[in-house]
């Protein structure tokens, strides 16, 4: 497995080792010790799973008081996946980095607590499967408005205005939200 950070360093990206042969192929999707050699501490509780049509934009969502870390991967389709540094004792608060995250490349990416987590759909439909660290509270679900000017996001164009749900266009902006320390 390749590891490696993005410009936000406690954002990882894991690659699995392909092992394809004429049958299809074999990868390892997790190893907890690879979590343990990187000092992260991740104990997953619950894994949830996703299908969305393109165009779909779901996000930027977050617990504060139940803050969980996802290592998500795509079993069908890609995405534009984004996580948003929302720790206001962090240098890079209010930054954000994505990665394309695809059935194709197999990469996963580990967003840590006290990020907003969000995705846009690039192909026809898109699986999304994510690991969590920490169980989902409803009471304790909050989101970012995903074209706030604050962290200012670079969404890849797509065809259309995003389809969004009623939650997601009511969302906050990011000077209106609650932030962790």
């Amino acid at each position: 497995m390749k590891i490696s950070s993005k410009k936000i360093p406690e954002v990882l990206v894991f690659e699995p080792t392909v092992y394809p042969d004429d049958r299809g192929y074999f990868m390892e999707t997790f190893r907890a010790s690879h979590f343990l050699e990187n000092d992260l501490s991740a104990e997953f509780v619950q894994e949830n799973q996703s299908r969305s049509v393109k165009g779909t934009l779901r996000g930027l969502h977050y617990q504060l008081e139940f803050p969980q870390g996802k290592l998500a991967r795509v079993v069908s389709g890609e995405i534009f996946d984004v996580a948003v540094d929302l720790r206001k004792s962090s240098p890079t608060f209010g930054n954000w980095v994505s990665e394309i995250l695809s059935s194709e490349n197999k990469k996963q990416l580990w967003i840590p607590p006290g990020f907003a987590h969000g995705f846009l759909v690039l192909s026809e439909t898109a699986e999304l499967i994510y690991k969590c660290t920490e169980y989902y509270h409803p009471e304790d679900d909050h989101s970012v408005l995903w074209n706030d000017q604050s962290p200012a996001i670079t969404w890849p164009e797509i065809d259309r205005e995003p389809r969004l749900s009623l939650k997601d266009k009511k969302a906050k902006t990011l000077v209106q939200s609650r932030t962790f320390p």
